[in-house]
């Protein structure tokens, strides 16, 4: 599959992909509860994430625009200075009294990722609804990949639906940790990627 760096003209379409590809998602969809208003919400907090992500020319779109990847590079930061904390007070904007949720779900997420070796972060992953179940978004995961492998490094996700979980084996991920998501949340799978050539992760 071709694919290209997004820019900020993709900005809107891309956070419309994960918008759609997020709203049954069962991490995402337990952190914004209300159907009604998760489409809206999803578009501005992951359209938050994406611009924040842009300027390290990692944001990935297919050349027909069905699918998209959010990467951070190694050692760099997922929001810059003073991002989280705007981050966190949108969501408090977006979810009202109910912003608890998400925003405990977004602080285990950073607490849980990993920091002693250096590598790839998926951050978002997804395909617009319409060209579900082809096969999109795996090719363009791959077509990343091929690119993180000619440098040698390693990559990180989490995998929020365990129907992916099988497909992230399948392009070279194993488990390497979980953790859960409140008394009644969903667990989340901890996934890496080890480098081509380079010493595996030894997992415990």
């Amino acid at each position: 599959m071709a694919s290209r760096a997004a820019t900020g003209a993709d900005l809107d379409a891309v956070a419309a992909i994960m918008a759609g590809a997020f709203y049954e998602d069962p991490v995402w969809a337990w952190a914004f509860p209300d159907p009604a208003r998760r489409l809206e919400q999803h578009r501005a907090a992951w359209g938050f994430l994406i611009e924040a992500a842009l300027g390290y020319g990692w944001v990935r779109v297919d050349e027909e625009g069905r699918a998209a990847a959010v990467w951070i590079p190694p050692d760099e930061p997922e929001l810059g200075p003073g991002g989280a904390e705007r981050f966190d007070d949108l969501l408090r904007e977006l979810l009202g009294d109910g912003a608890g949720r998400a925003l405990d779900t977004v602080e285990r997420f950073g607490h849980a990722h990993p920091a002693e070796r250096p590598h790839y972060y998926l951050s978002l992953l997804g395909t617009h609804p319409d060209h579900r179940g082809k096969g999109v978004g795996m090719a363009l995961l791959a077509d990343c990949l091929t690119q993180i492998d000619a440098e040698g490094a390693a990559a990180y996700l989490e995998s929020t639906n365990p129907a992916n979980h099988r497909r992230y084996e399948g392009l070279g991920f194993f488990g390497c940790g979980s953790f859960e998501l409140g008394e009644d949340g969903p667990d989340v799978l901890q996934m890496w990627r080890d480098p081509p050539g380079g010493d595996p992760l030894e997992v415990r």
